[in-house]
């Protein structure tokens, strides 16, 4: 069968598009959800109704449809296409005019570009769409992350799992189901036993056990070979940001930078290149 990488890029573009404007609604309501649970489960513990009001609307991934967080204003379909409704609508919304923000756009287009590339490399085949999924979920976790410092189980431990899994069926390339259990293992031992290094020294947590579980996910889908290259890199680019907000004054209440989107640029890093060229980036 004739192989035509560019119009495999283009259908995975449009994919990721859609995608894109889907994972700002997994963004900005999952960790609302995981706060109604949480509320729900401490209200349960004090022996307090636990069950939601009769009159409460639901409040899930679907429901209730897209509205401007400023005057409550319903978004019609055609106000929410990819990018082109942004365009559009000048940033704007169309009721109020009060602003859209920028990121829902960069969003998308940064899920478009990263399913693109995986469409233009692997074709429209388990590989390529595999390594898209791998792409959106860490693009979602890196956005939650650096809003709330919140790295969802509801997405890491799929991503592990689905990292082993296609090791076992030979999905993601060339790392062996061997090589993928053991980065996971890896992945989380080599962070938890930092956090814990760094707590009976300071008497301080340095990092959240979701950053343990996003490295041991890379661990599954890149091997532990990659772990050393992929924690470089995350290194470098926290340093850098981190850096940066100081002398902008952008750091936050207690002077700290969530660690998790610098983790998923580096594993971003590694799909789009490799763990030896990383090595090289970082000077090693």
């Amino acid at each position: 069968m004739a192989s035509f990488p560019e119009l495999d890029a283009f259908i995975a573009g449009v994919l990721g598009l859609l995608i894109g404007s889907f994972l700002n609604v997994v963004i900005h309501r999952l960790p609302k959800m995981m706060e109604q649970q949480w509320a729900a489960e401490c209200a349960s513990l004090n022996n307090a109704d636990a069950r939601p009001a009769a009159d409460q609307a639901a409040y899930n991934l679907v429901t209730p449809r897209s509205a401007c967080p400023h005057c409550g204003h319903r978004i019609a379909w055609h106000q929410n296409l990819p990018l082109i409704s942004y365009l559009a609508l000048r940033g704007k919304c169309s009721a109020c005019g009060a602003g859209i923000g920028i990121r829902y756009p960069l969003v998308e287009l940064a899920t478009a570009v990263l399913f693109a590339w995986c469409g233009w490399t692997w074709g429209l085949t388990p590989t390529g769409a595999m390594w898209s999924g791998f792409s959106a979920t860490v693009v979602a976790l890196a956005a939650i992350d650096w809003d709330t410092t919140l790295l969802p189980d509801d997405l890491t431990l799929p991503l592990l799992w689905a990292g082993l899994c296609g090791a076992a069926l030979n999905w993601t390339g060339t790392v062996t189901l061997h090589d993928a259990l053991w980065g996971a293992v890896a992945g989380y031992l080599s962070l938890w036993l930092v956090y814990w290094a760094f707590k009976l020294a300071t008497g301080k947590e340095g990092m959240g056990y979701g950053d343990f579980k996003l490295f041991a996910a890379f661990g599954a889908w890149f091997g532990w070979q990659a772990l050393v290259p992929i924690i470089l890199m995350a290194s470098v680019f926290g340093a850098v940001v981190g850096i940066a907000m100081k002398f902008t004054s952008g750091l936050r209440e207690g002077g700290y930078v969530p660690f998790g989107p610098f983790l998923a640029l580096g594993g971003l890093t590694a799909m789009t290149l490799s763990p030896a060229r990383m090595l090289a980036l970082v000077g090693l």
